[in-house]
């Protein structure tokens, strides 16, 4: 009987441990990425030069895909990111962007996205675009400029169609819509810390 009371005891400590865990990383994703001290926002509307990459093709805008092995954040939202290629891959130039302090090959990430898509190690990108956290998505307009920058979506495993950010500014840009306003929680970044995984 003694035993059979530890055992249940152990169970329901490990149970409310996987709870509070579970509480405590939703909690956390809930709390904005910190702005970096010498962070300097760029507006939509600015043009981005990024030799090699949005010269693909020009007549099609590029999509940017922020992301970051490490990041729980990035690995929720794959499904969401392989669903938008292969909705808007005929219309846009999809880039990853890998923001690792770790050494990964093309190849890897190729895998880990599952999409055979251009990647680039070339972290002064998110700099250029004003990203400090993964995943954001930045998509420019077939002139370089930016049309959006920011989160996938409100939820953290992109399972909100009504704030499926990233999806919409595709649509609007694919209607050719002139801007789209969005709100705080579409801007504000949220996810891991660049350049390391981390969610202070």
């Amino acid at each position: 009987m003694m035993k059979k009371s530890f055992v249940l005891l152990w169970l329901f400590v490990l149970l409310s441990a996987t709870v509070t865990l579970f509480w405590y990383n939703s909690w956390v994703y809930l709390l904005p990425t910190p702005v970096p001290e010498n962070y300097k926002p760029v507006p939509v509307g600015s043009f981005i030069s990024l030799p090699g990459l949005t010269a693909q093709t020009q007549e099609k805008p590029t999509f940017l895909h922020f992301y970051n092995p490490e990041c729980p954040c990035s690995r929720f939202n794959v499904k969401h990111f392989q669903s938008l290629v292969r909705s808007y891959g005929q219309q846009v130039n999809f880039v990853v962007v890998v923001m690792s302090d770790k050494k990964y090959s093309v190849e890897a990430i190729q895998k880990r996205v599952g999409l055979a898509l251009p990647v680039t190690f070339d972290t002064s990108v998110a700099d250029k675009c004003g990203v400090y956290s993964t995943p954001q998505a930045v998509l420019l307009n077939s002139k370089s400029k930016i049309f959006y920058r920011g989160n996938y979506n409100k939820n953290r495993y992109c399972t909100d169609e009504r704030t499926n950010y990233a999806q919409i500014a595709l649509a609007g840009l694919m209607g050719n819509a002139p801007a789209i306003a969005f709100d705080e929680s579409a801007l504000k970044s949220y996810g891991c810390s660049l350049p390391y995984c981390k969610k202070l």
